[in-house]
Order: C-alpha cells, then sequence, then structure tokens
C-alpha cells in the first residue's frame, strides 16, 4: 500500500495553541507551557487517528533572514517579533518532533514553506497539515490541503473552489492581488477576485501580461483602469510572484529514510520539559504501540 506522507506546518499549530490556551498549562518547573500543550496533544492526536508511516515536521526560524528579505527588505517586516516565551516554547516543541523520532526541518534563510515544498519530493502523495494558503499551491491528483482544527480538507479540485484558481496559480495569483499577512503588495488595485478572472482567461502572471490588449474585453469592472495598473507595476508583480511561490529545491538534511516515523518509546522525551498530562499520554500512546 502507498501511504501518504504528511508533512506538517509546524508554526501554526504552535501559535493557534500559544494563543488560545490559557497560559497555567505549566511544565514540571512551574514554567508556562501551553504552546508545547497544544502542539504535543495535536501531534498525538495526528499519530492517533491517521497513524502516518511517513511524516516529517517543519519549522520556521527564519524571520528577517530568509531569501525573500534580500529580494524584498519590508518582507514580513509587518509582523512583530514573537515574545521570548514563545520562542522558548518554539524550541521545546522542536525538541519534543526530535525525541519522538519524526523527521524534522528549520533552516535561517528558507521557511518552513520552502522545506515542506522540497520534502514533498519524496513522496507521491501527500498530506499538507497547515492553515496557510500558500501551501495550497503544492497540491497535486491524489494530495490534500488539511487543517485539522477547522476541519478544512482540500484536494486540487477543492482549492479551485476556494481560491479560484487551481494550485498551479496560487503563487501567481498571491503575486497580483498581494498578500497583506506577508506583507506582499501586489499590484495595487487589483483584488483578489479581478486577479482570479484574469488568470482565468489568460492562465499565468506571463499570460497577463502578453495578454493586456485582451483585458478590456474580459468583463472585469474598471478593466481599462486594472490594465493601466498592470503596466505600471509589471516589475512589482514578477518581484511579488518571486515571494509567493514556493521554493522545492532545497537541500534536505536527509533522505527518505528519515521519513519513516519509529514506534514511540516511553522514554523518548524525559529531557524535554512538558506538562505532566502530555508526558502521560506519551508513555501510554508508547505502550499501545502508536
Amino acid at each position: 500500500m502507498d501511504h501518504p506522507l504528511h508533512l506538517v506546518d509546524a508554526s501554526v499549530f504552535v501559535f493557534r495553541a500559544w494563543f488560545s490556551i490559557p497560559d497555567s498549562v505549566a511544565d514540571g518547573d512551574g514554567r508556562p507551557a501551553h504552546a508545547v500543550f497544544g502542539f504535543g496533544n495535536f501531534l498525538c492526536d495526528l499519530l492517533e487517528r491517521e497513524r502516518p508511516r511517513r511524516l516529517a515536521v517543519a519549522f520556521d526560524q527564519s524571520l528577517g533572514s530568509c531569501f525573500r528579505n534580500e529580494l524584498y527588505a519590508p518582507y514580513k517586516a509587518n509582523r512583530p517579533p514573537a515574545p521570548a516565551d514563545l520562542e522558548r516554547q518554539l524550541r521545546l516543541c522542536r525538541e519534543l518532533v526530535e525525541a519522538m523520532g519524526i523527521a524534522t526541518l528549520a533552516s535561517d534563510r528558507f521557511e518552513a514553506d520552502d522545506l515542506i515544498g522540497s520534502a514533498a519530493r519524496l513522496g507521491a502523495r501527500r498530506v499538507y497539515l497547515t492553515s496557510d494558503k500558500d501551501l495550497t499551491q503544492l497540491v497535486e491528483p491524489g494530495d490534500f490541503w488539511w487543517d485539522p482544527g477547522r476541519g478544512r480538507r482540500l484536494d486540487a479540485d477543492g482549492v479551485t473552489g476556494h481560491l479560484g484558481v487551481p494550485p498551479g496559480g496560487v503563487a501567481d495569483l498571491l503575486a497580483l492581488a498581494g498578500d497583506s499577512i506577508d506583507n506582499i503588495p501586489g499590484v495595487p488595485g487589483v483584488g483578489r477576485k479581478s486577479a482570479a478572472t484574469l488568470l482565468a482567461a489568460l492562465e499565468n502572471l506571463e499570460g497577463v501580461y502578453l495578454g493586456l490588449e485582451r483585458i478590456p474585453g474580459l468583463g472585469l469592472r474598471g478593466a481599462r483602469r486594472i490594465r493601466g495598473l498592470l503596466e505600471a507595476h509589471r516589475e512589482q508583480a514578477f518581484l511579488c510572484r518571486e515571494l509567493t511561490r514556493i521554493r522545492r529545491d532545497v537541500p534536505l538534511p536527509w533522505g527518505p529514510d528519515a521519513l519513516r516515523r519509529p514506534p514511540l518509546e516511553s522514554t523518548a522525551a524525559d529531557a524535554v520539559a512538558l506538562p505532566v498530562q502530555l508526558r502521560s499520554r506519551l508513555r501510554r500512546m508508547a505502550e499501545q504501540g502508536v
């Protein structure tokens, strides 16, 4: 049986736990461990319910040092620095993943999305666990983009229905419409709906610029204005695609064998500072052979 490769965008689930779980949840030394607790339980749920045979978890540690900042200095500059305690708990989450024997990825130069996109080459079918719309561009037939916390699971057709473009057009869509979350400007005055209409008719960013004269005939509201905006911001549009397009060629520190998840060991995470409830759950899962 061809088991899918599960690829986890860790930061999504760490941040979700940080904001949703009270910081009264502590480790054995009394330090806040609510993000670790939430992320650890997410991982346990995944292992118990899905029983993934092949699994990797990617962490973001390149804020400010990513290659995209070299292309465009304001990239993600709208994000405040993470609080020191969140940084500490992020490190603990990574230690936990490593202690569980799960393949782990992090880089100062590449983002988790790029690491996931590159690891995806090692699987014929992939499940991307995230809430980040950027990762929808990786979805191919047989794959799923899955946000278990919100109960949303999209295949390639689902991505098209949700965003108005197929997975292969997501980077172009964001390059045109911009992405305020990542501080990517796009083409000012071109919204998500107009961008999707342009791409549906003209296929991709190159096609949009080769077909500028066709835009007035596409039935877009303000079509002549949009054509003028595209002409005025051509260079910016292509720069933005360099920011929105996920890299798939990042060298990985290990090969396919590292993706095979070993059974949990009851003492594997003993050296990691965890809430007692999470430690007990891990030991129980190890005894059950998860």
